[in-house]
């Protein structure tokens, strides 16, 4: 039998965010944009958790989480 595919998503803390956009610069989907100086979703069924915003940010403002809450 397969493993069951782990689904993850994309988590935002503003509070870490100091906007420098290297998140939004590095989507190849396109699925980011700054939204008054804090990363957010431009489209969120672009994302496909690639992760590369994750790896890229500097304040570990960005990052992703497995479906069921609980952290990678």
């Amino acid at each position: 039998m397969a493993a069951p595919a782990i689904t993850k998503k994309l988590v935002f803390k503003p509070e870490w965010c100091k906007g420098c956009g290297i998140c939004v610069a590095f989507c190849p989907r396109e699925a980011l944009i700054l939204n008054n100086g804090k990363a957010a979703f431009a489209n969120a069924e672009k994302c496909t958790a690639c992760g590369q915003c994750e790896l890229r940010c500097p304040d570990y403002a960005v990052y992703l989480v497995k479906e069921d809450g609980c952290e990678r």
